[in-house]
């Protein structure tokens, strides 16, 4: 069901005010991500106003705010370069098909198998990537047209104003939350620049030293409808396919891992599958009326968050105040000195990491601490969706060579002088070698019985296992019977499988994860 807000006028201003203080934000950052992907500054404002307003109306997480993304950028630069901006928009299209399909075929459910260690380390090597894109503000061209260091009274002004813009975030709210105060910090410090007539730089000069023209502004119209104008041959397929996947791909990832962070801070729960569909149509609806595309933006969420945003009104409220800057208010935000919306980011940043994964040094295992690392060193020196499917894929390599160490045997000789060798613990590809390291065939007498009453076959690595241990026994000239095996196992033995005791009574039923049973 779809509820804009909470009840109440209070909890509309929030999210009307929360939205405010997201859409200025979300300005420099639209336009650095443009530049970053290769296209003009309206591709990216245009394409975080499409994704914040659809993905509001549409998704599965209220309060959560989508735009033009870094993640995304990168992927899209390689793309523009090559074949130009007009097969950026049919990827795109081809984009939000894909996420839409995942989100129908109920996909997003699959998220949950991301470890806590992974999240932990993509939260962390998040807030790390944000904090180092706001060291690029303190960089300005020279007189040869190369970034340097700023210094002197124009680094000491920005650092003074970056200071006070967290200072007011942080102290305000013990005095009032009337008013968010983040959006507070903001107007104080835009006004006391103008006011005091400092020297700082702004938006509109981040925009002009990014674009090299110094009549660049923000100002635009209404984004309009045009079909991406590439051939449509099995050709431009086969160039946008492969982008249009990892963008999928990425996008879904970030957004779903957003949505679970959002979760866990309002102690609510989004639906990740619509979260999937209203990304999709956010993004096919980006390739039609040039707009970069993106997906869901962890730290302008967490602004929101922290402004009192929660409900579908300060994702939509965030994305109307931005067109409306682009069409009628350009002149005042590029006013804003770029030092408060570096405080407000930096003061994310503060919020974001989790500074509590130092105190679980030496209360929790080596492997998840090391896992959460490599994950976030992974986020910040490449991309994160190449990240988090490295943190899942190790966590699953520790997850296995946990379980292996279970496979174990209590061997004894009874009366009739038959080795009897009681298993526990589950046989799978992790444990085969502890389970062949169990047994002595040289050594054991002629009659040996394997029990698996409280052990498992998990897949074909433990039937290959257990009929090597049949073939080794053979050798031997020695019988070797199993008890109480699945049907399944029994069905896809071939050297032991006559060596199986059936007892129909006791045997388990499970199934064998194996293609042959497919």
């Amino acid at each position: 069901m779809f509820q804009l807000t909470c009840p109440g006028s209070q909890c509309v201003k929030n999210d009307v005010l929360s939205g405010l203080t997201v859409a200025l934000a979300l300005v420099p950052e639209a336009v650095a991500f443009a530049f970053v992907a290769g296209v003009e500054p309206m591709v990216g404002l245009y394409g975080a106003f499409m994704m914040g307003l659809i993905t509001a109306i549409l998704g599965g997480r209220p309060g959560m705010i989508s735009g033009a993304t870094g993640a995304m950028a990168v992927v899209m630069v390689a793309l523009v370069a090559t074949h130009g901006v007009q097969y950026l928009f049919a990827a795109v299209v081809l984009t939000g098909v894909i996420q839409a399909l995942a989100g129908i075929l109920r996909l997003g459910k699959f998220i949950r198998l991301v470890p806590y260690p992974v999240m932990l380390g993509f939260v962390n090597g998040l807030a790390i990537v944000i904090f180092l894109a706001q060291l690029q503000h303190f960089q300005a061209p020279d007189a040869s047209g190369e970034l340097a260091w700023l210094s002197g009274t124009t680094l000491w002004t920005l650092l003074g104003l970056v200071a006070l813009t967290m200072a007011i975030i942080h102290y305000l709210p013990r005095f009032t939350v009337a008013v968010p105060a983040s959006l507070a910090a903001i107007v104080v410090v835009t006004l006391l620049v103008i006011g005091l007539g400092l020297d700082t730089r702004s938006v509109v000069d981040v925009l002009r030293d990014m674009s090299g023209d110094p009549a660049a502004t923000i100002a635009g119209g209404l984004p309009s409808f045009s079909i991406p104008a590439v051939p449509l041959t099995w050709e431009t397929l086969e160039i946008i396919l492969p982008y249009s996947l990892i963008l999928a791909g990425v996008g879904l990832i970030e957004s779903l891992l957003t949505l679970s962070l959002i979760d866990e801070i309002t102690e609510t729960r989004g639906r990740g599958n619509r979260e999937c569909v209203g990304q999709g149509v956010a993004n096919t609806v980006n390739g039609f009326f040039g707009g970069m595309g993106g997906c869901a933006m962890i730290g302008q969420s967490l602004i929101n968050i922290n402004s009192g945003g929660r409900g579908r009104l300060s994702g939509i409220s965030a994305a109307l105040f931005l067109l409306a800057f682009i069409l009628f208010a350009s002149g005042l935000i590029e006013l804003i000195p770029i030092a408060a919306l570096v405080g407000v980011m930096f003061i994310v940043v503060l919020g974001t990491f989790e500074w509590a994964t130092f105190r679980m040094i030496g209360k929790v295992p080596v492997a998840d601490i090391m896992t959460s690392v490599l994950v976030a060193g992974i986020t910040v020196v490449a991309d994160l969706a190449i990240a988090v499917i490295v943190g899942v894929i190790v966590s699953a390599l520790v997850f296995a060579w946990e379980h292996a160490k279970q496979m174990q045997a209590k061997a004894y000789v009874n009366e009739e002088g038959t080795k009897i060798y009681e298993l526990s613990g589950p046989l799978f590809f992790g444990s085969v070698q502890h389970f062949q390291d169990l047994f002595d065939p040289r050594n054991d007498p002629d009659e040996v019985v394997v029990d698996f009453y409280d052990s498992r076959v998990a897949d074909h690595s433990g039937i290959e296992a257990i009929d090597t241990l049949a073939e080794r026994y053979q050798r031997h000239g020695k019988a070797l019977h199993f008890k109480h095996l699945s049907e399944e196992c029994r069905d896809l033995l071939e050297k032991a499988g006559d060596l199986v005791e059936v007892n129909l009574v006791e045997d388990p039923r499970y199934h064998v994860a194996d293609d042959r049973l497919a």
